[in-house]
């Protein structure tokens, strides 16, 4: 088998009503699918993270850079193909967007594999589990959305089902050294110190005391506020902190991590292995979160995970995108031992809820099924695609 082309699928979902974390405005929902094709007509699925960025520059990484790599290739290679991509691109930098593109075509390949032998992408990775816990990524900031909102929206994820509930916090504009100064619409929908603390306690009193909160700080925070903030909300039994602190602040998260009860987890930022060896090795994080539409891949994020195994760390990834990136996260976790909760994003998002002929949802036990279907096990809907292409092609092969 050998691939013939690499190509891209660019979508937007235009939001209703914006949202926000601690830092980023978001008023849409940009997904840059990437398609391997083979000789065999085979087609692997991919996603490449253009979080921050234009769908653009990071196809133009992928199908002006990449793909001159894997054409012509044997797609069963994909340690091999991982390697060159990286190492012909070197200069380009070992995090960041060149991790980011590499993802998608790494997904992608992995999916032809498992199509080619027939077999379910978690099982031909290890099959260590075939049902995930799911917990439900929400509360963010939105306009007019005030605490009595956040309470009503948590407390609906606690009755479908969710053990486990996160929300952001850290959207706090007069905090020394806060990102958000220098983002877009740095004025929209900003909270106080005390408010985003009133909003934890709220969320708690909504969920009830047997159903875990995590909350998100999104690199908004120096450790001296992160540890204020902790302080003030001790009480509320905070499952896990996370990316509490900038991505390369290693001494500020692991002075975190030492003197906190509650773990750090992240951090979703960081995109690469060395940055990972780094964190871990200084005892920065206590779960470790890396994205393999983000994070070079499921080749790479294995290694990721390896590593964290290796110093007895759990494994909850970032997940936050399209449908695409929601089931290639979910083979992934169901791969690894020390994988554990699947985030589940629950703001409106078609191009996640609508993606594929096959569903995907959780039970009324808060939990989700890996699909038995070979490799990614999924079907793009062409109706959702027509739908939300930012440019009108052809109709997709899948």
């Amino acid at each position: 088998m050998i691939i013939t082309d690499v190509t891209t699928i660019k979508l937007c979902f235009p939001m209703e009503v914006a949202m926000a974390d601690a830092i980023h405005y978001m008023p849409e929902r940009p997904t840059l699918l990437v398609q391997v094709r083979t000789d065999e007509g085979i087609v692997g699925l991919g996603e490449a993270a253009a979080y921050s960025g234009h769908l653009e520059s990071m196809e133009a990484l992928v199908t002006g850079e990449l793909r001159r790599t894997i054409v012509g290739q044997d797609p069963f290679r994909v340690e091999r193909l991982w390697q060159l991509m990286a190492t012909r691109a070197h200069q380009r930098g070992r995090r960041g967007m060149l991790m980011m593109a590499i993802s998608g075509l790494d997904i992608a390949l992995w999916d032809i594999i498992g199509q080619a032998t027939r077999t379910p992408l978690y099982r031909l990775l290890g099959g260590y589990r075939d049902t995930l816990p799911a917990y439900a990524s929400a509360g963010f900031y939105a306009q007019d959305k005030d605490t009595d909102a956040l309470a009503e929206e948590v407390r609906g994820y606690a009755e479908r089902g969710f053990k486990c509930v996160k929300i952001k916090v850290g959207r706090q504009p007069e905090a020394l050294l806060n990102p958000l100064v220098n983002m877009p619409a740095a004025e929209y929908a900003t909270v106080t110190f005390e408010e985003d603390v009133e909003r934890v306690r709220a969320a708690r009193e909504a969920i009830g005391p047997k159903v875990k909160l995590a909350i998100d700080a999104n690199n908004a925070w120096t450790p001296s506020l992160a540890l204020e903030f902790m302080r003030e909300v001790e009480d509320q039994k905070v499952y896990w902190l996370e990316e509490p602190v900038a991505t390369d602040d290693l001494d500020g998260s692991a002075l975190l991590a030492h003197q906190l009860g509650t773990p750090v987890a992240g951090y979703e930022t960081e995109t690469g292995l060395p940055g990972f060896r780094d964190l871990i090795q200084r005892h920065a994080v206590d779960i470790v979160q890396p994205d393999v539409v983000w994070t070079g891949g499921i080749t790479e994020c294995r290694k990721v995970a390896a590593l964290a195994q290796a110093h007895n760390l759990p494994v909850i990834p970032h997940v936050f995108s399209s449908g695409l990136s929601l089931i290639a996260n979910m083979h992934f976790i169901a791969s690894i031992p020390n994988g554990s909760w699947l985030e589940w994003d629950q703001n409106p998002n078609p191009l996640r809820s609508e993606l594929f002929e096959e569903p995907l949802d959780i039970d009324s036990e808060g939990n989700v099924r890996l699909p038995e279907r070979p490799g990614l096990g999924v079907t793009l809907n062409q109706d959702t695609i027509d739908r939300y292409r930012t440019e009108q092609h052809a109709e997709v092969s899948r």
